[in-house]
């Protein structure tokens, strides 16, 4: 990832509207900003979310609220909690979350 042509800037996520986006169970608000080829989302899911797809894009994803239940096609579950991040690769391992209790992240893809 480069980050070039962005001047410096400020942003007042209470001010970005959130677009809801069910899963296959709950629902997740994203506030999104993009700059250049870099999007930047801050994430709130609701108790009981779970994605509706494997993932195969790339993040780089700070659980700021909540626990996270990350999967891994593969089997392997890792469980985030405030505090922690993860990074993963364009088209590396597929994943899929989901959220007993929901969660908010701060996500850079």
């Amino acid at each position: 990832m480069k980050l070039s042509a962005i001047p410096f800037g400020v942003t007042d996520w209470s001010a970005v509207p959130p677009e809801r986006k069910l899963g296959e169970t709950g629902w997740a608000d994203w506030r999104v900003c993009q700059f250049g080829e870099i999007r930047v989302r801050l994430l709130e899911y609701s108790p009981g979310y779970k994605a509706d797809h494997w993932c195969s894009k790339g993040h780089i994803l700070l659980c700021l609220e909540g626990e996270l239940v990350t999967e891994l096609k593969d089997g392997r579950t890792f469980v985030m909690k405030p505090g922690m991040s993860y990074q993963v690769a364009d088209g590396a391992e597929p994943h899929r979350s989901y959220t007993p209790g929901g969660a908010k992240l701060f996500v850079v893809d």
